[in-house]
C-alpha cells in the first residue's frame, strides 16, 4: 500500500496593492438603515403609531379619600383640550387625573357622559396639544389593517395591531341600550386600553376601543367612529344625549300568526309591555300591561331596541301615533294639539279591528271589548303619547 506523502509548497503573499504605503480612511462608516428592511405592514403600522402616539392620554381615576378607582385611555380630538374616551371608564368619578404623551399631567374635569353610548368627553386644560384626525368608520372594510393604541395595564402608548374582523356589531351598553355600528378587531385588547384609538394605515382613527371577550382569543370590539361623531357634538355643547322615552317596561314577544295575517301586521314580533310608569306619557295615553306595542309613529317596532331607535331627542314634547294589540283587537292611539285623530264618526273610540276567534271565546271578547269602551269613557285623554326627556 502506497502512502502518498502530502507536501507543501511555500509561496509569497499576494500583495494587496501596488503602492508601498496602503491608504486608511479616518471616516467611520456609517451602520445600515432599517428603513429598506422595513416591509408595508411594519411601515404602516409605525407611520400610524407616529401619528396617533402623541395624541393618545392615560387616564386615572381615584375617588374622594384618593384611593384608586380606575384607568384607561383616550384621545385628544381638539386642539383646546377635548378628550374622548370611554363612559364606563371615568362614569361616576370623583377626580379624574390625565397623563400626556410628553409626561404633562394638567388639570381635567368631566365634560360630558353618556352611559347608553359608552363614551366620554374629558376637558384637560393645557397648551399645543394635538388632536388626532378622524376618519369616516363607514368606509373601512373587513380584512384591512387595525391598530390599537392605548395604556393597558398602566404601560403608556402600547400599539397593537390586527385586522377588522367584522362590521355591523351590536353589543348592549350598561344601561341595557343596544348600541350599533361596533367594530370586531383581532388587534389585542386589554384592561386599560379602554377608550384609546383604533387607527387606520393613514393614522385616522376609526374607532373608540371599549370591549373584549375574556375567555376568547382575538375577538375585540370598538365603538365606530361615525357614531361617537354625532354623540360627542352633544356632549361638549350640552354635557349630556337627550333622549325621550314614553314610560313603560316591555320585553320582546311573538306575536300569532293568525293576528299577524289578519292584522296585516308589517313584523311578526312586538313588544310586550309588562309595567307602566306612574305619571309616565304611556300612563295618560291608557296604555296597560300584557299590550303589545308593533307600531309607533307607523314604524314597525318589532323589538325594544327597534323602539329605542324610534325615541330620539327630536320627539321630546311631540306627540306621537302608538299602535297596539290588545287582546285580539288592533287599537291605534294617536291625537293631535287640536283634535283626536284615529277616531271613527259613529263612537269616538280610537279604531280597532278584531280578528276572528272561535264561538266559545266570543262571549269573552264581547266582555273585554265593553271593558275597553268604559275604559276609554274614563280617560277621554287615551291615544296620547306625550314624548318626555329621559333624566
Amino acid at each position: 500500500m502506497t502512502i502518498a506523502e502530502l507536501s507543501f509548497n511555500e509561496s509569497e503573499p499576494a500583495q494587496a496593492s501596488s503602492d508601498s504605503n496602503p491608504v486608511v480612511s479616518t471616516t467611520p462608516s456609517s451602520p445600515p438603515s432599517d428603513d429598506g428592511l422595513l416591509d408595508a405592514y411594519s411601515k404602516a403600522v409605525v407611520h400610524a403609531a407616529d401619528q396617533v402616539g402623541s395624541s393618545v392620554v392615560n387616564i386615572e381615576v381615584r375617588k374622594k379619600n384618593g384611593e384608586r378607582q380606575g384607568s384607561g385611555s383616550g384621545f385628544i380630538i381638539t386642539p383646546d383640550g377635548f378628550v374622548l374616551t370611554n363612559s364606563h371608564v371615568v362614569h361616576g368619578a370623583d377626580k379624574i387625573e390625565v397623563s400626556l404623551a410628553d409626561g404633562r399631567r394638567p388639570d381635567a374635569h368631566l365634560a360630558g357622559d353618556d352611559p347608553d353610548t359608552d363614551l366620554a368627553v374629558i376637558r384637560v386644560f393645557a397648551p399645543q396639544l394635538k388632536p388626532v384626525r378622524l376618519g369616516e368608520s363607514k368606509s373601512i372594510r373587513v380584512g384591512q389593517l387595525a391598530i390599537a393604541i392605548g395604556n393597558p395595564y398602566g404601560f403608556q402608548c402600547t400599539v397593537t395591531a390586527g385586522v377588522v374582523s367584522a362590521l355591523g356589531r351590536s353589543f348592549r351598553a350598561n344601561t341595557g341600550r343596544l348600541i350599533d355600528d361596533i367594530i370586531q378587531t383581532d388587534a389585542a385588547l386589554n384592561p386599560g386600553n379602554s377608550g384609546g384609538p383604533l387607527v387606520n394605515s393613514r393614522g385616522e382613527v376609526i374607532g373608540v376601543n371599549t370591549a373584549v371577550i375574556l375567555p376568547a382569543q382575538g375577538i375585540c370590539f370598538a365603538i365606530g367612529i361615525d357614531t361617537a361623531k354625532q354623540v360627542v357634538a352633544w356632549l361638549i355643547k350640552d354635557g349630556k344625549i337627550r333622549r325621550s322615552y314614553i314610560g313603560v317596561g316591555g320585553q320582546n314577544v311573538p306575536l300569532h300568526r293568525r293576528v299577524v295575517r289578519f292584522h296585516q301586521l308589517p313584523a311578526s314580533s312586538g313588544v310586550l309591555v309588562i309595567s307602566v310608569s306612574d305619571g309616565s306619557p304611556a300612563t295618560t295615553a291608557g296604555l296597560r300591561e300584557g299590550d303589545v306595542m308593533v307600531e309607533f309613529n307607523r314604524q314597525p317596532i318589532p323589538s325594544i331596541d327597534a323602539l329605542h331607535k324610534l325615541l330620539t331627542g327630536d320627539q321630546i314634547g311631540t306627540e306621537a301615533q302608538l299602535t297596539i294589540i290588545r287582546g285580539t283587537e288592533k287599537l291605534t292611539m294617536g291625537i293631535n294639539r287640536r283634535s283626536q285623530t284615529g277616531t271613527n264618526s259613529k263612537d269616538g273610540y280610537p279604531k280597532r279591528s278584531v280578528s276572528p276567534e272561535p264561538e266559545d271565546q266570543q262571549d269573552q271578547i264581547d266582555d273585554e271589548q265593553q271593558d275597553n269602551r268604559n275604559f276609554q269613557d274614563q280617560h277621554p285623554s287615551v291615544g296620547l303619547i306625550m314624548i318626555e326627556q329621559l333624566i
